[in-house]
């Protein structure tokens, strides 16, 4: 048994054994054939939930060359096993699985573009917007030009609207505090700063709207976001800024900006990996991955280390937004062939709606 096929066998164990399935581990699982479907391999399965129970049928791939990552199309309807109709069987489940996650794009898709995706509030000590000074910081640390008829006409020029790379761009100052209380109520969540996050928001006493929006693919339209937020945050009365439900201080969040010099993502300015520790264990969620169309992740009550439990989130959102990826219901995560965790998606408990849980 080559190195494919042993990933293929370890995954649809895991794949059978979960609670929605099997609920346990086969007693006897066995690859029955193999067959290609639009230029991917598939790995046709035959098992047995007990010993005494009769053959059903399972497909899990597809397989790229040699290669031990597959595209999560694993899955049985649990019908018997025909060596005949078998191949037909799994085709049809594939194609079954495609549709399905097609449709489940569609739905992301329209939702998406009724939002907003990225949308900030930069705290300020006073209520004051130097449009001017915003300009040349945005063209000389960036490169983006901001022209000079950008206000709204009708503005008394402490607004600023413009287009750059195709997209819109607003910063407008609002001279009041963000309303309700949300920036000091969830200033609490950033564990790194908490206490001078809750400052900062205490404190401000106007803030500027930022948002970025078009038809971009959400990491071009989050790295001006990035850009633009980072640059308002430069002015001598910004506190910091309420943004993917943490407050951030101006200089952690333009520190990590600067990563886009090197041509890297700013993952630390687009989603927000919490922590809680409490007597059943370490708890860390992500705020942030809705704009990029993915649900939210959550590993809870883990008796890993706080450290080792960030680095997985965020490793995870790395992964998940400069591959494309999509995690499914069911399926299992790592970093190497030996690691896979679970994944299941349910109501959240530090996110609102649905969230991916990952069991680490």
């Amino acid at each position: 048994m080559n190195e494919q096929e042993k990933s293929a066998t370890a995954v649809m164990e895991d794949w059978l054994a979960h609670p929605q399935e099997l609920g346990k581990k086969p007693a006897k699982l066995e690859i029955a054939g193999t067959f290609e479907l639009n230029g991917l391999r598939y790995y046709i399965f035959k098992f047995k939930k007990t010993l005494l129970s009769s053959w059903k049928v399972a497909v899990c791939g597809g397989y790229e060359g040699d290669g031990v990552g597959h595209c999560g199309h694993i899955y049985s309807e649990m019908e018997p096993y025909d060596p005949s109709t078998a191949q037909e069987k799994c085709i049809a489940m594939v194609e079954k699985i495609c549709q399905y996650w097609a449709e489940r794009a569609n739905e992301q898709e329209d939702e998406s573009q009724n939002k907003q995706n990225f949308l900030g509030f930069v705290l300020l000590s006073t209520p004051e917007f130097d449009t001017q000074a915003f300009r040349s910081t945005l063209k000389e640390d960036w490169g983006i030009e901001c022209p000079e008829d950008s206000e709204d006409p009708e503005s008394d020029g402490t607004s600023l609207v413009f287009y750059a790379n195709g997209l819109l761009v607003t910063a407008a100052l609002m001279e009041v505090p963000v309303p309700d209380g949300e920036a000091e109520y969830w200033a609490n969540s950033n564990f790194m700063t908490r206490e001078q996050s809750i400052a900062a928001a205490q404190n401000h006493k106007a803030h500027l709207m930022v948002a970025v929006l078009g038809a971009a693919t959400p990491l071009e339209a989050g790295e001006l976001y990035v850009k633009v937020a980072s640059t308002c945050l430069k002015a001598s009365n910004a506190l910091g800024i309420y943004d993917c439900g943490t407050v951030w201080l101006p200089e952690f969040y333009i520190q990590s900006a600067m990563v886009m010099n090197e041509g890297e993502i700013p993952l630390a300015n687009l989603v927000f990996i919490g922590l809680y520790q409490n007597e059943e264990g370490i708890s860390s969620w992500t705020n942030g991955l809705q704009s990029f169309g993915k649900e939210e992740l959550e590993v809870i009550n883990s008796s890993q280390p706080p450290s080792e439990v960030y680095d997985l989130l965020f490793n995870l959102c790395s992964y998940l937004i400069k591959e494309g990826a999509v995690f499914h219901d069911g399926e299992t995560c790592g970093f190497s062939m030996e690691q896979k965790l679970p994944i299941t998606r349910s109501e959240g408990v530090y996110v609102e709606g649905q969230s991916l849980k990952i069991g680490f």
